[in-house]
């Protein structure tokens, strides 16, 4: 996720225009950030890595020239953050530069077949293919417009996009095109502009034009038109009247950014199908030759490789050992060695305790890989092979969208390597693999579906002193990250264990009322669990179950149930069962008062041991 920004005024320089614009999408990324302007003919730009306001402090971002320019705050997916693959990218002639927030799936062959027709790249970002891609089709076709020809290039683009486009042929307009992120418009008396999100121009205009997928649209000071991208007809839309506060745009209208975010999963899932096929190959390459795999990671991270942990061993017979990362040098520091392997995840990639483990088994010689959502971070630095799960920010302190990532990405790499090792069956894989694609869809029905009934829920046991997560299985795992939520954003004691734990001690504690949350997917371990809910029923508990649309056994048994659509594999179960837990902890934080998005004593990435 980046932010993009880009604006035509009628009196006064562009580029401080830009810069503020910029400081108010800095949430959507923040590693490095670029401007360009035209003036008199010629294109101007000035960029590096880094935050904003360091970026300004050496390059001095209001002194570029003109009253029309396009601006970009990055989150790296592609490229690591450095100057050369900041945004704004130009073309061979320097005549066209381009901002883009999205992935494009498809870069690889493009810049293949571009770079045969004689373009030279200069960054390692898949953004730099648009640009390119729009220059060759003007060369092909001379007497096309800027419009023109960038909604011919993007009907080659495969993934998500929202690009402005600017160019000294054209120094008059702005072209901008959508596929899947965001674009708006914003218009006023004076001037026009286009952004990723309407905090952007807030201050400036109220007057806001939702652009749609598959929308192109030409801003000039006379106005805005858009055209559908697939047959170039026109669509007509009035502005809105936006009556946020410029905090509340922010978080697009949600009260806080976690339930933004939990929102936001269906769009992160999305994006992390869009991952490297080739980077997911060596990593499972490299899983294939191990004699021994550790799965190291700290807190929601560590319930991610506990649940991946079951994943590698359904699908491809593999055994790793998920170890939370400030045990891993007392377990097995002094045994792990040139066979071993370590599969290190973390949301920022500078978690300590997790780079402590990694750094150990780097001196015994181990295999380091790394999962992360920060491309440039420590963890991509020492890794011999990194993915980044592509989530994008996540400014509320408790992981939401970065979890389902993670999850999705191992889940990918875990189907890589049962194919690598022909222990699953084509028509198994193609199943699992058509499942997966349709797991941000079913993300966001339960969103849709569930959220009222997780929101009276929250209501009904908001007072209670104490909870139980149970599942067994893979779904052991989601209870853990059910009960870390409701724990660190709704200060409420909860207690999670593998359900068939629950008879060696916890369930002395259940009395009348306890509530008890039990994650069911229809899966091998259905029938026990149903024995387990029973056990707490009849000593009083009150149960409250996550399950499969239409399981009418369990049904009768809850006091109050959560439904899942239907037909979810069980190694994929997490994704969409964790959800519902997700928003329990949210509202149930709201109900008590607290502000889920700033738990007390705890900050977003742990940096100290």
């Amino acid at each position: 996720m980046c932010g993009i920004f880009g604006c035509i005024l009628k009196n006064g320089n562009a580029a401080p225009v830009i810069h503020e614009a910029l400081k108010r999408l800095e949430y959507r990324g923040y590693d490095s950030v670029g401007e360009a302007t035209i003036h008199n003919g010629k294109l101007y730009i000035k960029k590096d890595q880094g935050k904003i306001d360091e970026v300004h402090k050496t390059r001095n971002l209001d002194d570029l020239p003109g009253s029309l320019g396009i601006g970009h705050t990055r989150w790296a997916t592609h490229g690591a953050p450095l100057e050369v693959n900041a945004h704004p990218h130009v073309d061979c002639s320097g005549q066209i530069a381009l901002v883009h927030n999205g992935i494009i799936e498809n870069f690889s062959e493009l810049k293949l077949e571009l770079e045969g027709l004689g373009h030279v790249f200069k960054s390692r970002t898949d953004t730099e293919v648009i640009v390119h891609l729009i220059e060759q089709v003007l060369k092909n076709n001379p007497s096309l417009g800027l419009a023109d020809a960038v909604l011919e290039a993007t009907k080659r683009l495969d993934g998500s996009y929202a690009i402005a486009v600017i160019s000294t042929k054209e120094p008059n307009k702005i072209i901008c095109a959508r596929h899947e992120s965001p674009l708006v418009v914003g218009v006023n008396e004076n001037a026009i502009y286009c952004a990723s999100d309407i905090p952007a121009f807030l201050p400036l205009t109220n007057k806001a034009v939702i652009i749609n997928d598959g929308e192109l649209v030409t801003l000039s000071l006379e106005g805005y038109e858009i055209k559908k991208i697939t047959d170039a007809s026109l669509v007509l839309r009035e502005p809105k009247i936006i009556d946020w506060t410029p905090e509340m745009a922010v978080k697009q209208g949600y009260p806080h950014f976690m339930l933004k975010e939990i929102h936001e999963q269906p769009e992160t899932l999305r994006n992390t199908l869009r991952l490297q096929e080739h980077y997911l190959d060596l990593m499972a390459t490299f899983l294939d030759r191990a004699r021994e795999v550790f799965l190291v990671a700290c807190g929601t991270s560590y319930h991610a490789c506990l649940a991946a942990s079951y994943m590698f061993s359904k699908l491809a017979f593999l055994a790793t050992y998920p170890v939370i990362a400030s045990e891993f040098v007392e377990q097995h520091g002094k045994s792990v060695n040139i066979d071993s392997t370590i599969l290190a995840v973390s949301q920022s990639g500078e978690t300590a305790d997790t780079l402590a483990a990694v750094n150990c088994a780097r001196q015994r010689a181990a295999t380091v890989l790394g999962l992360t959502n920060v491309i440039g971070s420590t963890l991509t630095r020492v890794s011999r092979v990194y993915v980044g799960q592509q989530s994008g920010p996540e400014i509320g302190v408790a992981a939401t969208k970065t979890f389902s990532s993670q999850l999705s990405v191992l889940a990918q790499l875990a189907l890589r390597l049962a194919k690598k090792r022909g222990k699953v069956s084509q028509d198994e894989m193609d199943f699992l693999a058509e499942k997966l694609e349709k797991l941000p869809d079913t993300v966001e029905t339960i969103i849709q579906t569930q959220e009222e009934k997780v929101k009276q829920i929250a209501k009904k046991y908001k007072d209670a002193k104490t909870f139980f997560f149970l599942g067994r299985g893979i779904s052991t795992a989601t209870a853990y990250e059910g009960r870390l939520k409701l724990m660190e954003i709704a200060y409420v004691p909860a207690i999670a264990f593998p359900a068939g734990e629950s008879k060696h001690g916890p369930i002395s504690l259940v009395e009348q009322g306890f509530p008890v949350v039990f994650v069911c997917p229809k899966d091998e371990t259905h029938k026990i669990l149903i024995g387990n809910i029973m056990e707490m029923k009849a000593r009083g508990a009150s149960i409250i179950a996550v399950i499969e649309e239409g399981d009418e056994e369990i049904k009768k048994l809850a006091d109050d149930y959560i439904e899942v659509p239907k037909g979810i594999p069980e190694v994929l179960s997490p994704i969409p069962f964790v959800i519902p837990l997700q928003l329990l902890a949210y509202y149930m934080a709201v109900e008590r008062g607290h502000n889920p998005d700033m738990p007390r004593n705890l900050a977003k990435s742990v940096t100290v041991k």
